[in-house]
């Protein structure tokens, strides 16, 4: 059976850590660890993959990851703020020298005029390169759809920051 597109990334993503000795986290919302679940899915991803964090409610994202509650208040869960806090709080708190954060609305309800269901952010830490953001509105898609693209978004940001050299 031909590996999946996802596994596909992955793998690459993990070749690229590897041949730089970099170390991975993933800060999830909407995907509920499925970032990380498709970077452990790949045999030996020991090398690179540090650890995942699953932050689904704000009280997770405020612990686990440090997210400021006025931050939160402020801007809400799913923002380019919150997701940028998430990524930085997610390399503070673990051995990564690279995270990704994703955060948004999978659906199909939770919705707003404002935050559409699709709405997804994500944001991308590489220690000395600074932050990277990227605002996804993915529509009418069904959840399921919705977060494997969310996954491959986040799986893309991840090995353009390892393929950053010093």
């Amino acid at each position: 059976m031909p590996a999946s597109h996802l596994t596909r990334l992955a793998e690459r993503l993990l070749e690229f850590c590897r041949t730089q000795n970099l170390r991975l986290a993933t800060a999830e919302s909407c995907t509920g660890g499925l970032v990380a679940g498709a970077i452990t899915g790949v045999a030996g991803s020991s090398d690179a993959f540090d650890r995942g964090f699953v932050t689904y409610s704000n009280a997770a994202k405020e612990e686990m990851l440090g997210v400021p509650h006025d931050l939160l208040a402020r801007f809400g869960a799913v923002s380019a703020e919150t997701a940028r806090a998430m990524a930085q709080g997610a390399v503070e708190r673990s051995f990564a020298d690279i995270a990704v954060s994703v955060t948004g609305i999978a659906g199909p309800g939770g919705g707003s005029v404002e935050k559409p269901v699709g709405l997804v952010h994500f944001a991308c830490l590489r220690k000395g390169f600074g932050v990277e953001h990227v605002e996804r509105r993915f529509g009418a898609l069904s959840r399921e759809a919705i977060r494997e693209a969310s996954v491959a978004q986040a799986l893309e940001m991840l090995i353009a920051a390892a393929q950053r050299r010093p």
